[in-house]
């Protein structure tokens, strides 16, 4: 089971895409094509563990720091998703179970960076000038619905409570 956390099998797979790249632009200047291929191949780097030396030197107790890491995060992501409907901040801990995670795997590193590629395109969705006045205004018309079914209830049934009510 590879959980791309061998740094071994990592660094010769980013060598080898280095090498693939140059190749693959075939460009007449050999000094370019060089630097270009090692920015991508440092942009594209493949994910290392963070597990401490010692620990990645037994492969029993790199495998042991490896369920640690996921049990954890799997505790961050179910309190998380429990926090979503009791209170309490449920996405902040779902992210903070997946970043868990993407300290030692490199699917969750994977994952984690598209959702923060998403998340910041959505805030930037949400700065735009026509988007922010369509939200305002439906919030504006959720507040006034809102506000006309209180005053509906308030002159139906007065300050008193549905539970409160005496039935005749």
């Amino acid at each position: 089971m590879n959980t791309g956390s061998d740094r071994e099998a990592n660094e010769s797979a980013a060598e080898s895409a280095a090498e693939s790249a140059a190749g693959a632009t075939g460009g007449s200047d050999a000094g370019t094509t060089d630097e270009s291929a090692k920015e991508s191949a440092t942009a594209e780097a493949p994910h290392v563990s963070k597990a401490p030396a010692f620990v990645k030197a037994r492969r029993g107790l790199h495998l042991s720091w490896q369920v640690g890491v996921f049990v954890v995060g799997l505790a961050a992501i179910g309190a998380g998703i429990a926090m979503l409907v009791l209170p309490g901040p449920g996405w902040v801990a779902i992210f903070a179970g997946l970043a868990i995670w993407a300290t030692e795997f490199a699917w969750a590193h994977l994952a984690l960076r598209w959702t923060k590629r998403k998340v910041s395109e959505a805030a930037q969705k949400a700065l735009d000038p026509k988007v922010r006045r369509r939200n305002i205004i439906l919030t504006g018309i959720g507040l006034v619905i809102a506000g006309a079914l209180i005053g509906f209830y308030l002159w139906k049934y007065g300050l008193v409570l549905p539970w409160h009510r005496d039935v005749e």
